[in-house]
C-alpha cells in the first residue's frame, strides 16, 4: 500500500510567473516521479509539488503534450517491465498441457505454474491500478479540462486500456496465436474444471482474476457490455461448461440411476450458484444455470424419468418422496408444462388402476348361472350362487377401497413431492377418470361401496371414520362419466336400505345426498330425496293406522301387527326391486287368512283417506317376525324367526297341515301364487341351510323339482332363540348384478338416456327457435355430458324421432342442415 497526501486546490494565478513554463524540465520532474510511483518509491515524493507542476502545464495549454507523454510513459513501463515479468512466468510446463487438446489430466507442475502465472498477473494489475490512481490524482486538473472538452478519455481509463493492450492482448513469443489473456482464461477454466471434479482450488485467486477482467473494458467509454469479462471470458466459460455438462450427462445416464442423476443435477445447480456468488461473478449466474438446465437436465430428463428400474415409475411404487421432489424441481426448470413427468405419472396411475379393475373383474367374470337357468328341476345351485355373488360384492367394495388408498397415496405425493402443482393435479384427475371409466362396472361398484358403509352398524368403524370414507366415495363419483348409471344403482341400493331398515340413519342418508348435491348438482339428487320423504310419510301413516286399529277395539290379543310402507310408483325402482315369473307375468300373492284380514283393513283405512289412489302390494320387498313351535319326543322348543314375507306365507301353510303330512312344490306354488324364482329361493333357504332348516325336503338334494315334498321339520334345534333366515342368491341385501340383470339395467339406462336427450333437444329448440345441425349437436352434448357420455348417433336418431313427432322440422336448405321448432 502507498500513502498519498491530500492535494489542495490551488487558485488559478497563485504562485505563477508571467513568463512561459519550461515543459521539458517540468515533465522531467513529473516523469521521474511517476517512475518512482511505479517502482513503489512514492513515500519521498511531494504530491502537492507534483500537482502544481501538472497544473502549470495545463494552465499554459500544454495539456495535450502532457497527456501524450503520460500515456507514452505508462505504455513503456508496461511493455518493458510488467510484460517482461509476466513473460518470465510462462514456462514450458505451463503451456504443455494447455496446448495439448487431447490432454485430460493436468500435471501437478503445470497446475502450480498456472497458479503462479495468474497470481503474478493479478498482482501486476492490482499494482497498476494503485499506481494509476496516484498518477490520476496528480493529473486531476488535466482530466477535469479534458472532461469539459470531451476530447480524450480520462487518464485512468487510458491507463487501464494500456494494460489490456500491452499486457493481456500481447501474443507469446513461442506461439503468436496465444495471448496472455487467452492463457489466463485457459488457466481459470482449468481451475474451475478441477473444482467441478471435486478438487480444491484457490477460490480467492480466481475471484481476483475475474475482478480484474470485470475492471477492464474493450472501449474507452467503459460501457457495461464492453467488459472483457463479458466479451471474452464469459463466452469461453459458458462454452466449456456446455461441453463439460453434455459429457457428464451422457456418462451419468450410463453409470447412475435416476435418483443419483437427479441428486447430482440438483447439486450441480447449487454449486454453480455458489461459484458465481463467491468465485467468478454474479452476472453469470442466470447464464450458467441455463447451460446446466439445457445440457444436463433438459437433454436427458425424459430418459431419466423413464429409466428402467429406477425411474419415476419405481419412485411412485416405493413412495420415494424426496426423489420425486428432485425430479419435479428439475422438470419444472426446463419444462413449464411438465409434459414428460405428467405423462409417466399418468401412465403409471392408469396401470395401477387397471390392476385394481382386473382384480375386481376376475371375480366378477366368474358369474353365476343367469336367472333364466333357475327353473324348477334344473337349478339347484342357489347357495353356490349366493356365495359367488357375495364374493363379487366384496370384490366391488375392495375395488373402491383400493382406489381410495391409491388416491390417498398420490394426494400425499402431490403435496409433498409435486408442490401441489396444478398441471400434475389435472394429470392425476385424468388418469383416475380414464381407468375408472374403462371399467364398465364402476358405477355399480361405487354404489355398493357406499351402500356397505351406509348400512346400519358400519362394521367396526366409528361414525367419524364412516363419514370420512363416504366423503372419499363422493370424490370417486366425480370421476364417473356415466353418473346416470350410478344413480340407477344407488337408487336401488338406497331403496333396499330404507325398506329393510338397514340404513345407519335417515340423517346420514340426507347428509350423503347433500354431499352429492354439492359435488354434482341438484338434478341428480331430486328423485333420491323422494325416497326419504316417502319413508317419513309412511311412518306418520303407520302411526295413524295403529290409532285407527285401537279405535276399532279389536279384541284379538294375538292379531297380526302390520307395518306398511306406501311408496310412490314414479320414484321407487320397482322394476328392479320386485321379481316376476319366468314368463314375465306378475301375479298377486295369496296371503294366509289372518294376514289377508289385516291387509284388507289397512287398504280400507288408506283408501278412505286418499280417494282415487290404488295400492299395489309388493310382498317381495317385505319381511316378517314369526313365532315357531317345534315338538319332538315330548319336548317343545319355541323360536322367533325373522323371514321374508314370502317365507312367512310358505311356513303358515304348514299350520293347518296334520303332523307328518307334506306339501309338494306345485302345491305350495298353487296355494301361494309366489313367483317361481322367488319360491325356489325361499324354499332353498328354508330346507337346505343347516342353520335354519325349519322345513325338511324329500328327496334330499339341492335341486328344487315340481314333485319335491316338503315337511315341517319338528327335529329342528338351534342354540339361538332369535333366528334370521336369509334368502339365498341375494334375495335380501344389495349385491352385484348377474349377467341378465346387468343387461336389463343397461337396457333401461339406454331408454332413460333417450328420454333425457329428447328433453334436452326440445328445451334447446324451444329457447332458440332455429339452429343449425352442428349448433344443435354441440349444445345438446354440452347439456347432457354432465350426466353421461352421450352417443352422437343416438342424438341424431332422437332428432329424427322429434321430426316425426312434429316437434321439429328441417330447414329449407338441404346443403346446410338446420332445424326449426314447431310450437
Amino acid at each position: 500500500m502507498y500513502s498519498c497526501l491530500a492535494i489542495a486546490n490551488v487558485p488559478r494565478d497563485q504562485g505563477l510567473a508571467k513568463e512561459d513554463v519550461d515543459f521539458d524540465s517540468t515533465w522531467n520532474t513529473l516523469s521521474i516521479a511517476f517512475q518512482e510511483i511505479f517502482a513503489k518509491n512514492a513515500c519521498k515524493l511531494s504530491f502537492e509539488e507534483l500537482f502544481r507542476n501538472a497544473y502549470k502545464l495545463v494552465l499554459k495549454k500544454k495539456q495535450d503534450m502532457l497527456y501524450d507523454r503520460v500515456v507514452q510513459l505508462i505504455e513503456t513501463w508496461l511493455r518493458d517491465n510488467v510484460r517482461m515479468k509476466i513473460y518470465s512466468l510462462i514456462t514450458p510446463a505451463l503451456l504443455a498441457d494447455r496446448l495439448d487438446q487431447n490432454a485430460t489430466i493436468q500435471s501437478e507442475e503445470s497446475r502450480v505454474a498456472g497458479e503462479r502465472f495468474i497470481r503474478a498477473l493479478k498482482d501486476a494489475f492490482a499494482d497498476h491500478q494503485l499506481c494509476t490512481g496516484m498518477i490520476t490524482d496528480v493529473l486531476m486538473y488535466m482530466d477535469r479540462m479534458f472532461a469539459q472538452e470531451q476530447k480524450r478519455p480520462p487518464t485512468f481509463a487510458a491507463s487501464m486500456a494500456l494494460f489490456r493492450t500491452q499486457v493481456l492482448n500481447t501474443p507469446l513469443h513461442d506461439d503468436p496465436t496465444i495471448t496472455v489473456l487467452s492463457l489466463l482464461e485457459t488457466v481459470l477454466l482449468d481451475m474451475i474444471r478441477m473444482e467441478r471434479k471435486g478438487e480444491i482450488i484457490d477460490r480467492p485467486l480466481v475471484r481476483a482474476c475475474c475482478y480484474m477482467l470485470e475492471g477492464l473494458y474493450e472501449t474507452f467509454t467503459e460501457d457495461e457490455p464492453s467488459k472483457i469479462y463479458l466479451t471474452s471470458f464469459e463466452p469461453k466459460f459458458l462454452q466449456a461448461s456446455r461441453e463439460f455438462y453434455a459429457t457428464e450427462g451422457q456418462t451419468l445416464l450410463v453409470e447412475a440411476d435416476a435418483s443419483t442423476f437427479c441428486t447430482h443435477a440438483t447439486r450441480r445447480l447449487a454449486e454453480e450458484q455458489e461459484r458465481c456468488q463467491q468465485t467468478i461473478s454474479q452476472i453469470t449466474e442466470p447464464k450458467i444455470k441455463a447451460v446446466v438446465e439445457k445440457e444436463l437436465i433438459s437433454a436427458h430428463i425424459r430418459d431419466v424419468i423413464n429409466m428402467e428400474g429406477t425411474g419415476v415409475r419405481n419412485m411412485l411404487d416405493n413412495d420415494k418422496v424426496q426423489d420425486l421432489a428432485n425430479v419435479f424441481e428439475l422438470v419444472a426448470r426446463v419444462d413449464p408444462r411438465k409434459t414428460a413427468l405428467k405423462d409417466v405419472v399418468k401412465k403409471r396411475v392408469i396401470e395401477l388402476g387397471m390392476e385394481i379393475n382386473n382384480a375386481a373383474n376376475v371375480i366378477g367374470d366368474a358369474a353365476p348361472t343367469p336367472k333364466s337357468a333357475q327353473k324348477s328341476g334344473a337349478d339347484g345351485k342357489g347357495i353356490q350362487q349366493e356365495k359367488a355373488l357375495s364374493q363379487q360384492t366384496q370384490a366391488a367394495i375392495v375395488w373402491a377401497e383400493q382406489i381410495l388408498t391409491l388416491k390417498a397415496k398420490l394426494d400425499r405425493l402431490w403435496i409433498e413431492a409435486f408442490q401441489k402443482d396444478t398441471i400434475l393435479e389435472k394429470g392425476l384427475e385424468n388418469a383416475f377418470q380414464d381407468f375408472i371409466n374403462i371399467n364398465e362396472r364402476s358405477p355399480e361398484h361405487l354404489s355398493l361401496f357406499l351402500d356397505e358403509y351406509l348400512k346400519r352398524g358400519g362394521k367396526d368403524k366409528s361414525d367419524a371414520e364412516v363419514d370420512t370414507i363416504l366423503d372419499n366415495g363422493i370424490l370417486l363419483l366425480q370421476y364417473l362419466a356415466n353418473k346416470d348409471t350410478f344413480e340407477t344403482y344407488y337408487k336401488r341400493h338406497m331403496a333396499k336400505r330404507l325398506l329393510m331398515k338397514k340404513s345407519v340413519s335417515r340423517e346420514m342418508e340426507r347428509q350423503m345426498l347433500s354431499k352429492m348435491k354439492m359435488k354434482i348438482g341438484n338434478q341428480f339428487t331430486q328423485k333420491l330425496e323422494g325416497l326419504i320423504r316417502d319413508t317419513e310419510t309412511s311412518d306418520d301413516l303407520n302411526m295413524k293406522y295403529r290409532e285407527y286399529v285401537n279405535q276399532l277395539g279389536d279384541p284379538d290379543p294375538k292379531r297380526v301387527e302390520l307395518d306398511c310402507r306406501v311408496l310412490t310408483t314414479t320414484i321407487w325402482p320397482f322394476e328392479t326391486l320386485s321379481k316376476s315369473d319366468d314368463d314375465g307375468t306378475r301375479n298377486e300373492c295369496k296371503f294366509p287368512a289372518p294376514v289377508e284380514q289385516v291387509r284388507q283393513r289397512f287398504q280400507k283405512f288408506y283408501l278412505d283417506k286418499h280417494t282415487g289412489r290404488k295400492l299395489t302390494w309388493m310382498p317381495g320387498l317385505g319381511d316378517a317376525d314369526m313365532r315357531a313351535t317345534f315338538t319332538n319326543g315330548g319336548k317343545t322348543r319355541r323360536y322367533e324367526l325373522h323371514v321374508s314375507t314370502y317365507a312367512m306365507v310358505i311356513l303358515m301353510l304348514f299350520n293347518d297341515l296334520p303332523p307328518g303330512d307334506c306339501l309338494t312344490f306345485e302345491q305350495i306354488a298353487a296355494e301361494t301364487n309366489i313367483p317361481k324364482p322367488e319360491l325356489i329361493r325361499n324354499l332353498q333357504s328354508l330346507s337346505l341351510v343347516n342353520r335354519w332348516r325349519v322345513l325338511r325336503k324329500e328327496p334330499v338334494s339341492k335341486d328344487i323339482k315340481p314333485l319335491d315334498r316338503f315337511f315341517f321339520n319338528e327335529d329342528f334345534t338351534s342354540q339361538f332363540l332369535k333366528i334370521k333366515v336369509s334368502v339365498v342368491a341375494g334375495g335380501g341385501g344389495n349385491r352385484v348384478e348377474n349377467q341378465e340383470e346387468r343387461r336389463a339395467t343397461q337396457k333401461r339406462t339406454e331408454e332413460e338416456r333417450g328420454i333425457v336427450i329428447e328433453a334436452a333437444i326440445v328445451r334447446i329448440m324451444k329457447s332458440r327457435k332455429s339452429l343449425s345441425h352442428s349448433q344443435l349437436m354441440t349444445e345438446t352434448l354440452a347439456q347432457i355430458s354432465s350426466r353421461f357420455q352421450p352417443d352422437v348417433n343416438m342424438i341424431k336418431k332422437k332428432i329424427e324421432a322429434l321430426i316425426e313427432k312434429e316437434y321439429l322440422e328441417r330447414g329449407p336448405d338441404p346443403a346446410k342442415p338446420s332445424y326449426k321448432y314447431l310450437a
